[in-house]
């Protein structure tokens, strides 16, 4: 690392620096960690000291951390090197992470997710086929041991496999409460099988999770409320991509297919909403050139607080928090180079450019030696 980029002037001043509730914890900032693929756990998905010293790095006083991407079934996986919360070996090892960031006084939620057909033979119990909402044929790329290979084409869930993930959600989340999580996070974005299921593009089923939008949200809101019944709606938080192009997803009316969705989320009280606007990559070439659209007209709908995540610098986030279509913003890459983001961001000090390359797997190079900021050094 060789140079720096700057964060402007300081914004210690602006919305992005007041406090807010967010269900039951008070926040000192609007600044969120993303849930972000480190996929650095150790064999067979057990969380690891390396990933407890690269989210403790990060944590500061009533801040709030979003882990990254968990598998909750054996046949969702979708990243080699990804975590897992499935059994007693990796609850402890979330155990390790969760203590790392409460003993720096923040508040860590856990992101559960399934893969559904984002994946491949190789990452499959006893190498089978993975699933997926419709046997549609599509040319996405999956991280297995032997790198990025074309994903192995899925087959179509039967209706027993549906309602079998609906129940290892609810038992991820209960497990992730005995690790001590402060709340939960379900991914519903990226092309993962909630995504799936939620977009026509890839859900061409005729029963009762296809077909019509509200068979397609059924899904999702199944999911949410076990979840719900395990931590309470005032700890469980929803990540969506609204016209989110990711995974080969796509769907003929998306405002429409997003705003339903929203507004039976909505219904539960949710601690926030998670929105990733549909400018980061895979959507269009430079992020920093497209408008967030996603939480200015999702906010009409949604009552809650609400988390815009995707392409956003230290002063946009002020900015969308300042006109009131967001109440926080969640850093990516950003964050994942400046373990001191936080105080960064307040200060307008400079930033650590982040290495593109390490950000999937590896070591702790690109991980947890990321330099804090000197105020005796140009660069440490």
């Amino acid at each position: 690392m060789s140079t720096l980029e700057t964060t402007g002037t300081a914004l210690a001043g602006t919305s992005l620096f007041t406090p807010i509730t967010v269900g039951l914890n008070q926040l000192a900032n609007r600044v969120v960690l993303a849930p972000l693929t480190r996929m650095r756990s150790s064999e067979g998905g057990v969380p690891n000291d390396l990933m407890a010293e690269y989210y403790s790095q990060r944590a500061t006083p009533g801040a709030l951390l979003i882990a990254e991407a968990t598998l909750v079934s054996p046949n969702g996986h979708a990243y080699a090197g990804a975590p897992g919360i499935l059994n007693e070996e990796q609850l402890e090892g979330w155990k390790k992470v969760v203590n790392a960031v409460h003993d720096k006084g923040a508040i860590i939620f856990l992101q559960l997710f399934h893969g559904g057909r984002q994946s491949h033979q190789d990452l499959q119990p006893d190498g089978g086929v993975p699933i997926g909402p419709s046997a549609i044929p599509h040319n996405n790329l999956v991280c297995t041991e032997d790198g990025w290979v074309p994903a192995t084409q899925n087959r179509e869930a039967t209706i027993e496999e549906i309602h079998s993930i609906v129940d290892d959600f609810h038992a991820a989340a209960n497990r992730a409460k005995q690790a001590g999580f402060d709340g939960i996070e379900l991914h519903g974005a990226n092309g993962y099988l909630i995504d799936q299921f939620l977009q026509d593009g890839s859900n061409q089923r005729t029963d009762e999770y296809g077909g019509s939008i509200e068979n397609r949200v059924r899904l999702l809101t199944q999911v949410v409320s076990r979840m719900v019944d395990v931590y309470g709606a005032d700890s469980v938080g929803v990540r969506l991509g609204p016209s989110g192009r990711w995974g080969e997803m796509s769907d003929s009316n998306p405002l429409e297919l997003f705003t339903y969705a929203v507004e039976q989320l909505d219904k539960f009280g949710l601690a926030y909403l998670h929105l990733i606007e549909p400018r980061v990559f895979g959507n269009v070439d430079r992020d920093d050139l497209v408008e967030p659209v996603a939480a200015v007209q999702l906010r009409k709908v949604f009552h809650g607080p609400i988390i815009a995540a995707g392409g956003f610098n230290g002063q946009g986030a002020a900015d969308i928090i300042g006109r009131g279509d967001a109440d926080l913003v969640a850093f990516g890459r950003y964050y994942v180079a400046n373990p001191d983001l936080v105080r960064r961001l307040r200060e307008g000090l400079p930033l650590n450019p982040y290495d593109r390359s390490s950000f999937f797997g590896g070591t702790e190079v690109g991980c947890t030696d990321y330099p804090f900021y000197s105020n005796n050094a140009e660069l440490v």
